[in-house]
């Protein structure tokens, strides 16, 4: 990223959220190598509270790169607030709605220009009960396949312990733990040039949580489960394709 390129609100951003992450949290960043610095990328996280934008938010820029995030559309319509987000290069997304297309080209268009664009495939934080990763929705395997940009993993261990979402409690002791790690590119080569079927929108978004999920038990330990969605567990366990620089 040119950081020189930021413009006035950007930088007002990094000054003010930056020094309170760096003392409200203990940091181990592994693999920002794979964000490299420029070109287009969808970067796919796990979603287990509402600190880990922040957190993956600090990751992301301290590897080079400004996070863009999809944020509601209803946040973008907030007096001043949605100025702001708007001139930080966030995306407003309509879910459930005629206007939702416009968000997926407000995506390619910031893929078109190099940028960075992060999306939660849960559409929301995971409802599995240990905070594991449940199935996706398909808004990232058909922006890969819209753009051929790389999807890139990423996944995060400890913001859970800055706010609780059990108890939607916040914590606010300084040095609290967290873990982020990014792997390389996800090979999702078997459907370049495929048509945006259901089918193949879902065997791709599950090639991706099945990635994230086995990243986070790399960092947290434990045996992961098959994914979870509403009303139980899938049976979901795909090939897991070589990932590629």
């Amino acid at each position: 990223m040119g950081r020189r390129r930021l413009g006035f609100w950007q930088w007002l951003a990094v000054v003010l959220v930056k020094p309170v992450m760096t003392i409200w949290t203990r940091r181990t960043w592994r693999g920002m190598e794979h964000l490299g610095t420029e070109g287009p990328m969808i970067i796919v996280a796990n979603h287990m509270s509402h600190a880990d934008p922040l957190v993956a938010a600090h990751f992301i820029y301290d590897s080079g790169r400004w996070p863009q995030f999809l944020g509601k559309a209803s946040v973008f319509k907030v007096p001043v607030i949605g100025w702001i987000l708007h001139r930080c290069k966030q995306i407003p997304v309509e879910r459930g709605t005629v206007d939702a297309a416009k968000s997926l080209d407000a995506l390619i268009k910031a893929l078109g220009e190099g940028d960075a664009v992060i999306i939660y495939p849960e559409g929301t934080i995971t409802r599995e009960p240990d905070l594991w990763p449940m199935k996706g929705k398909t808004g990232a395997a058909r922006l890969a396949l819209a753009t051929g940009a790389p999807v890139v993993p990423v996944v995060m261990w400890g913001p859970e312990r800055i706010f609780d979402p059990h108890r939607s409690r916040l914590n606010l002791r300084p040095r609290i733990p967290v873990t982020v790690v990014a792997g390389p590119p996800i090979d999702l080569s078997q459907w370049a040039g495929a048509a945006p079927s259901r089918a193949v929108l879902e065997e791709m978004t599950d090639v991706i949580m099945l990635r994230l999920r086995d990243m986070l038990a790399e960092i947290r330990g434990g045996t992961p489960p098959p994914l979870w969605q509403r009303g139980g567990r899938t049976n979901i366990e795909q090939r897991r394709p070589e990932a590629t620089a």
